[in-house]
């Protein structure tokens, strides 16, 4: 089973998290993750997924731009609804707006018609509500929470989508 996660990167932060979430949802048997700039995007593989994450760097307490575009231009083509979908972000500062960047995308994930799942608290330690969101210039200080998100949700997804 298929999850991609999808991402904007400027610097490369949001590169390297995003690689984290791929890890963690492999640790799932029979789940194959892969992640890519939505610039270079295998449309394919994305259209096969069950799962969708999709993540940002946080710019005036927002996701970024070219983001923004191509959720409007792009999402479409994905068929989306009706898949998992996620979202997380990069920060320059605890509170840079993260948090506001991951709603927006997962707004608009489920305008998309998408089941949003993040698994909260209900999964235990490390709480993650909405989306986890990685805070510069401490980066590896988050890989293994975001990728425990990637694993949660890639579980969620194989107990969805058996």
């Amino acid at each position: 089973m298929k999850l991609a996660v999808l991402y904007d990167s400027k610097t490369g932060n949001t590169a390297k998290m995003a690689e984290y979430i791929a890890e963690g949802a492999m640790e799932i048997p029979f789940v194959e993750a892969k992640a890519f700039s939505v610039h270079a995007a295998d449309e394919e593989f994305s259209k096969e997924s069950k799962a969708v994450i999709i993540g940002t760097p946080t710019y005036a307490a927002i996701l970024s731009a070219d983001l923004k575009v191509w959720l409007e231009q792009k999402t479409g083509s994905l068929q989306l609804a009706g898949k998992l979908g996620g979202a997380f972000a990069t920060a320059n500062y605890v509170h840079g707006g993260g948090e506001l960047a991951v709603q927006c995308i997962l707004t608009h994930l489920m305008c998309c018609g998408m089941m949003i799942y993040s698994g909260g608290a209900a999964k235990g330690l490390p709480v993650i509500h909405l989306g986890p969101v990685a805070i510069s210039p401490n980066l590896d200080e988050y890989a293994e929470t975001f990728r425990t998100y990637g694993k949660r949700m890639a579980e969620q997804m194989t107990a969805t989508f058996k």
